[in-house]
């Protein structure tokens, strides 16, 4: 196909007046550094910026880097304060989240001498309360048990005839004691050998009364079970005190 030699572009009528009409170069802006201006060409010093980048990235990168080893230990300390590790350890603040949790300054002196911030200290200190405490109170709990096991096995004579026990005591209270009383004493060895020694006698008073105990003292007796002291401590003299209260009301 022929090209048709009448398309052709258009010729400006006059090549000065185009000239003439062409934007003129504009001045640097005033936020752009004079070393990253190009005045002949009117634009920016591409390569000088990526530099001065560049550089201002290995700086930044150098600053704050955790120093090594062998360096000096003005340089050390200079990290840590630019962090936020304060002076000594006593000028950590921590907010005690358990009472059972506190802060301990030897901890604090550690966690200090490892560099570590307050927000990172305080950190810590809600771990323990919110994870390892539970692990530790869960640890303590089974030792527990498994002592009171050791007495009830020495009382019985013996693992299997502590078994063989165990379960007509399970049956029994069943039939005879409200649950709440047979779980109460059911945790501790001295309340399984007063069910026992209850179980041998017969019919417990508890049963034989029902729903007419003294007033206040059941009452007394489950809020006491209700007491950290009781069922997540295990102190001796409060324990004893909730078993032979059950004891008495039972007539064992």
């Amino acid at each position: 196909m022929s090209e048709n030699l009448l398309e052709v572009d258009p010729q400006p009528e006059d090549a000065s007046r185009t000239v003439a009409e062409a934007p003129e170069r504009t001045g640097r802006p005033e936020d752009v550094p004079e070393k990253f201006w190009d005045a002949e060409r009117g634009a920016l010093r591409v390569e000088a910026l990526l530099k001065s980048y560049r550089e201002l990235e290995r700086k930044l990168s150098a600053r704050f880097a955790p120093p090594g080893d062998d360096a000096p230990e003005e340089e050390r300390q200079r990290f840590r304060r630019a962090i936020g590790v304060p002076e000594t350890a006593e000028e950590y603040v921590v907010e005690q989240r358990h009472e059972l949790v506190g802060a301990d300054p030897e901890v604090n002196a550690l966690l200090h001498e490892a560099g570590f911030t307050p927000a990172q200290v305080q950190v810590v200190y809600d771990l323990a309360a919110e994870r390892l405490l539970p692990i530790v109170a869960e640890a303590a709990g089974q030792f527990e048990a498994e002592r009171q096991r050791d007495r009830l096995r020495a009382e019985f004579g013996g693992e299997e005839r502590f078994r063989r026990t165990a379960r007509q005591i399970a049956s029994w209270g069943k039939a005879n004691l409200p649950a709440e009383v047979m779980a109460a004493l059911s945790t501790t060895a001295d309340g399984v050998i007063a069910l026992h020694r209850m179980m041998e006698k017969g019919e417990p008073a508890l049963a034989r009364h029902g729903a007419a105990p003294e007033p206040m003292d059941e009452a007394a007796l489950r809020k006491m079970m209700r007491d950290p002291r009781y069922w997540r401590s295990r102190e001796p003299d409060f324990v004893k005190k909730v078993t032979e209260g059950f004891r008495r009301l039972t007539g064992g």
